[in-house]
């Protein structure tokens, strides 16, 4: 009976032990860390092309009309990581001839909210724009000009004497949390001149960046582009047109010039 007892003993102080190590254990939380990564790249290829958006409503994708094109489809958007993604055609709409000196103001640029079927050019429009894509992941800046290739003139070789397109009321808008890019609130276009329009300094510009011609809120979108024909001009009965090129460099240009 001695020696039961003591056997007993031994069990129940082994017992006692080994729970106070399991409760020990259980107040010391276990802790150790893990990471997250992702590496950026500068968009190449066909995925990198930006449809065209709303300058002012950041999110909000629209379908332009060429009204310069017969099917209304607009020149397709740049690819790689600064890119041109859309630059609106200008329509100074048929006008009488007449004596004197006449502004003629460019129609807004229609556009759809939805997908153009058919051809059917779109009823409801925004003030004309152009817009471009910084992706390069630096924002080291860059600068957007245009040239006006040739003076207006017809099939025919008529030119438009004197003829003067004024681009006005530019409003820069920026769809990311880099600060839009800068320029002049009013550029006159002469044929063969390059002009810039917008600048992205050192540490803005990146993402997507717009240059728009009067506002929606102000509805003046239709009165911003402006073409001035003098009177003396002699004017055909017939079509005149010209070609505005549009240009993204990577250098920053001086806006004094």
């Amino acid at each position: 009976m001695k020696t039961s007892y003591k056997v007993l003993t031994t069990a129940v102080l082994v017992a006692s032990v080994l729970g106070a190590s399991a409760s020990f254990a259980a107040e010391e939380d276990q802790k150790t860390t893990s990471k997250g990564k992702v590496t950026f790249e500068p968009a190449t290829g066909e995925g990198s092309v930006t449809p065209p958006a709303e300058p002012e409503k950041p999110g909000k994708p629209i379908f332009p009309w060429d009204p310069t094109d017969p099917e209304g489809k607009p020149q397709p958007g740049g690819q790689g990581p600064l890119s041109i993604d859309f630059a609106s055609s200008f329509d100074f709409g048929k006008q009488e001839i007449v004596s004197g000196d006449r502004h003629y103001k460019a129609a807004s640029q229609l556009a759809s909210k939805t997908p153009i079927e058919d051809g059917k050019a779109p009823e409801t429009s925004v003030p004309n724009f152009v817009q471009i894509t910084d992706s390069r992941g630096t924002e080291a800046g860059w600068t957007l000009s245009v040239t006006q290739e040739e003076q207006f003139k017809t099939a025919k070789n008529k030119v438009l004497t004197g003829g003067v397109v004024t681009l006005g009321n530019t409003n820069f808008y920026s769809h990311s949390e880099s600060a839009a890019a800068e320029g002049r609130t009013e550029v006159v276009l002469a044929p063969g001149k390059k002009e810039v329009i917008m600048v992205a300094k050192e540490g803005t510009g990146a993402g997507t960046q717009f240059a728009q011609w009067g506002t929606e809120e102000t509805d003046n979108g239709a009165e911003s582009v402006d073409l001035f024909v003098p009177g003396g001009t002699t004017k055909y009965a017939q079509e005149y047109t010209t070609v505005f090129n549009w240009e993204l460099s990577e250098e920053i240009a001086n806006q004094e010039k």
